[in-house]
């Protein structure tokens, strides 16, 4: 007997010792992810912001965990205290009268009590460190509260100020929820110890419930009554955000039936509070089960059931007339919260008047048309400027830059690092966190050229970058980039990797500002437990002057520097006076804004651009610049961390020339707008005017996927304007209609930055949309034709995007055609499709397209495609002439009859075209 007691302790030593060992595991991982943290936020300036989120992070722990467990404990003691089972005046009139008593029979009295007690207070400790643990993310709600500004307007029902909603509620909201849940665990507890001492009794028959567990019962269930009252008071304001299909907000029956019915169970929750506080006193346990049947089925008769037949039997017969009122509410506050009411609207004629002299009016436009798809210029890139396997390119931007040769659409990618694409046996420690540091230097081309050969013309490439046209790059390295970048260690007692030189390597040591020290025995062994790599400590190349570069990637480290503002997915790279920048887009979002649709991300439904964050791609510096300095949101971020941002007016004047506005919130406001441009409430109930995204052709083999046209950047002249500008813009059709019937443009450039203005084509005029000139395209048969070709000559055609091109007040369209070899990854633009009115043309280049789309009217309709179709088969015809030659003169009797059989066909169909010609 006595060796399982012995085993028995030793069994609880050694689970007690593992909980120690790992209690004391997670308390030195969070630690040293403190420190780790507050050494990297003090690197780079925003010490202030990291104590600030610590500080009330920890605050709103303590607080929570404090007043959670505190409670739970509470409970559980006064059930300890009162229930059946110790009976502690006996046991301390035993222990007076009977002094022979034994310290063993003393023991066996008091170590219940202290075991009761101690698995109380553990209870209530792990209980109230889950609460807190759940709590803690809501730090960012608390500092809202309590340094929140005031937004100016108010809501219609309730006539609060916005802020209310934006600030205040959630934090009530919170507030009430973790209070629910205090008193759910208070019970659940309470009730485990009057169930374990036999209080509660409700197995079988007799069942039965102690005075004590009644009366305690009671005040917990009272003290649950009144806070559901406040939650029944809250949920008023909550009404703002609902959704009946017709309006989102409070409708007709919530503000005649749900809001009464509220106020109603706020007051029969609290009068049943206070019941059953007196109750207390009375411990009946019939009171208590009545008044909770009473609440809770009044909640669901009248809350639930009532106001459902209401809406159906009485607002749906007349729901124009009842909900406009509410309509409205919902159409000026959506507009208000995505900035739609900012929108001008201006007439756009769509007329047939375009002729070759308004193109050379209008050549800005014209030398600045997209004949460049992200997808084929990466692949393009690819193969021609990566240069080693270990480089890569993760994206392509678009942007604009003043040049040489005047205001020029540009597309440009980084040249980024991927030690993963090292070979296996170099993925060595050394290599990948020493001496592979950085990619270097990014390749730029203009969106419209393109060379004899069907590639783009490079105004930036290689390494170290030329500069032919582009702006000189000085300082070309990226430690900082888009790609998933792991930390790696500069000034080591080894040279990192630069870049290469023929057979030879140049290197290079790091001089910039960023990193952390980790000279130190103390702070390599911190960083060693951190990253979880004990190399760091143990690696002899380390010296005193070492530095740790982490948080790399450009979005986790904004993100880990301001985590209450949401990014715009796309951040993009800058070449500014011989150096390279990241400008990542920042949102201030909110999910409280009173009747809005909820529209972007998860559920948000206010949203504004209100920081533009720009990164050193070398140095590693981050600087947050106001954009939108009206946000309250931002205002009130402001407040809380006082030093972050910066005006708009401090980021440096080149950069502000690259300032573009946010695709994302483009496109949320582009689809918001396609049912809220909409703004009378009989209009918008009937969705008699809603617009959709156009399709388009994919850009893919063949072109036979229609997907949703993208918006896109381009340069050019606003109708009415004096020059052009950088804009970003999408078309937009009727609902189950194919014809365009607008466009919205946002304007980019710093003079006119923000502003965004839809163009309005007349009702009663046919203006070709984008799918219908695809079905254009598709059915010219030159054209078809022609890619029929290609596709049967070992070639694979890529149809790009379709661009909509307005000048002065007519439309263009312009699509690039890619061929790609079967077994290549090196797409060549070939030809250029253009598209104005009835007529459609296929040419080598833009500027031929446009030639021939525009030639005399004499002259117009199908003969000029069948034109540029014949021309383009023997200019065909004549390059696999010209390699067959040169694969007769290499001896390579293979390619020679590859290319003879490629050229019959062409010349078959320029024999049957001349004589049809001259029949």
């Amino acid at each position: 007997m006595r060796s399982e007691v012995q085993s028995g302790v030793r069994l609880r030593r050694y689970a007690i010792t593992a909980m120690a060992v790992i209690a004391s595991l997670i308390v030195v991982g969070r630690i040293t992810g403190i420190l780790g943290d507050w050494l990297w936020f003090d690197s780079i300036g925003y010490s202030g912001v990291f104590r600030t989120i610590l500080s009330a992070r920890a605050l709103l722990f303590t607080i929570v965990f404090a007043v959670s467990a505190g409670a739970i404990w509470l409970s559980g003691i006064v059930a300890h205290r009162y229930a059946r089972g110790v009976d502690t005046s006996r046991a301390g009139a035993a222990s007076q009268s009977d002094t022979t008593e034994t310290t063993g029979d003393l023991s066996e009295l008091v170590a219940p009590r202290v075991r009761w007690r101690l698995s109380i207070a553990c209870a209530a400790v792990i209980v109230g460190l889950l609460l807190a643990a759940t709590e803690i993310s809501s730090w960012d709600i608390a500092l809202r509260f309590v340094y929140q500004v005031p937004y100016g307007e108010h809501d219609p029902i309730f006539g609060k100020d916005i802020s209310f909603y934006l600030f205040s509620l959630p934090a009530y909201v919170t507030l009430k929820n973790w209070l629910l849940r205090v008193v759910f665990c208070s019970v659940i507890v309470a009730g485990a110890v009057y169930g374990l001492r036999g209080d509660i009794a409700l197995e079988r028959p007799p069942r039965s419930l102690s005075p004590a567990a009644a009366t305690h019962g009671s005040a917990l269930l009272g003290l649950f009554f009144a806070v559901k009252a406040w939650s029944w008071w809250l949920d008023r304001f909550l009404l703002l955000y609902g959704d009946n299909g017709v309006v989102v907000g409070a409708g007709y029956t919530d503000v005649h039936i749900r809001l009464p019915v509220l106020w109603m169970l706020v007051g029969l929750a609290t009068a049943s509070a206070v019941a059953l506080w007196v109750n207390m006193r009375w411990r009946s346990y019939r009171l208590p089960a009545a008044l909770a049947l009473l609440v809770f089925g009044s909640s669901f008769g009248f809350a639930v059931i009532y106001p459902a037949l209401f809406q159906r039997f009485y607002v749906k017969p007349s729901e124009l007339r009842l909900e406009t009122p509410y309509i409205k509410h919902n159409i000026a506050l959506t507009r208000q919260a995505y900035g739609l009411a900012q929108i001008a609207v201006q007439p756009f004629d769509a007329g047939q008047g375009l002729t070759l002299d308004s193109l050379q009016a209008n050549r800005a436009t014209i030398d600045n048309i997209r004949l460049w798809d992200v997808q084929p210029l990466m692949d393009t890139y690819a193969q021609l400027q990566e240069i080693r396997t270990y480089y890569k390119f993760l994206s392509v931007d678009i942007d604009r830059y003043q040049l040489d040769t005047g205001y020029r659409q540009v597309m440009l990618s980084a040249r980024e690092l991927d030690p993963a694409m090292l070979p296996a046996n170099a993925q060595t420690w050394v290599n990948l966190h020493l001496i592979f540091t950085h990619g270097n230097g990014v390749v730029m081309s203009p969106v419209t050229e393109k060379s004899i050969e069907g590639l783009p013309s490079l105004y930036l490439y290689d390494i170290p970058p030329v500069a032919t046209g582009g702006p000189a790059i000085h300082e070309p390295r990226l430690y900082f980039g888009e790609g998933g970048q792991d930390y790696i260690i500069v000034k080591a007692s080894v040279a990192e990797f630069d870049y290469p030189k023929r057979k030879d390597n140049i290197y290079t040591t790091y001089s910039g500002r960023d990193g952390v020290a980790i000279g130190s025995a103390a702070r390599r062994s911190l960083f060693a437990w951190q990253f979880d790599d004990p190399n760091i400590l143990l690696s002899g190349y380390i010296t005193d002057e070492s530095r740790i570069l982490f948080h790399r990637n450009i979005q986790d480290r904004v993100r880990t520097i301001a985590p209450f503002l949401t990014l715009d997915h796309d951040p993009y790279v800058v070449a500014s006076k011989g150096q390279l920048f990241w400008v990542q887009d920042a949102y201030t979002v909110s999910r409280w804004f009173p009747y809005a649709q909820p529209g972007f991300g998860d559920g948000a439904n206010y949203i504004r651009n209100s920081v533009k964050v720009v990164v050193d791609a070398y140095n590693g510096t981050v600087d947050f610049y106001v954009s939108d300095p009206a946000d309250p949101l931002l205002r009130t971020y402001e407040r809380i961390f006082p030093g972050l941002f910066k005006p708009f007016d401090a980021m440096p004047a080149d950069l502000r020339q690259h300032v573009r506005y946010p695709e994302d919130l483009f496109l949320t406001q582009a689809q918001l707008y396609r049912t809220y441009h909409m703004d009378a409430p009989e209009v918008f109930y009937n969705r008699e005017d809603l617009w959709q995204f156009p399709r388009e052709l994919g850009a893919m083999d063949g072109g036979s996927a229609a997907i949703t046209m993208p918006p896109y950047y381009t340069i050019m002249r606003l109708p009415g304007d004096a020059r052009a500008e950088f804009v970003l813009m999408l078309p937009m059709v009727p609902s189950q209609r194919e014809n365009m019937i607008a466009w919205l443009a946002a304007r980019c450039d710093p003079s006119e930055y923000g502003k965004l203005i839809v163009y309005t084509f007349p009702k009663d005029k046919l203006v070709y949309g984008p799918f219908q000139i695809e079905a254009r395209i598709q059915q010219n048969t030159g054209i078809s034709q022609q890619i029929s070709l290609w596709n049967q000559m070992g070639s694979r055609v890529i149809r790009g995007h379709l661009v909509v091109v307005p000048i002065e007040n007519s439309i263009l369209y312009v699509s690039p055609l890619y061929l790609r070899a079967a077994s290549g990854q090196l797409p060549e633009l070939k030809r250029v499709i253009a598209a104005y009115g009835d007529r459609v043309v296929m040419e080598e280049t833009l500027d031929e397209a446009l030639a021939a789309l525009f030639k005399e009217t004499t002259r117009a309709g199908a003969a000029s495609p069948a034109r540029g179709t014949v021309d383009a088969r023997a200019r065909e015809a004549l390059a696999h002439y010209d390699r067959a030659i040169e694969r007769l003169k290499a001896g390579d009797w293979t390619g020679f009859g590859t290319e003879l059989d490629a050229l019959r066909p062409l010349l078959e169909a320029l024999g049957a075209g001349r004589s049809k010609d001259q029949k």
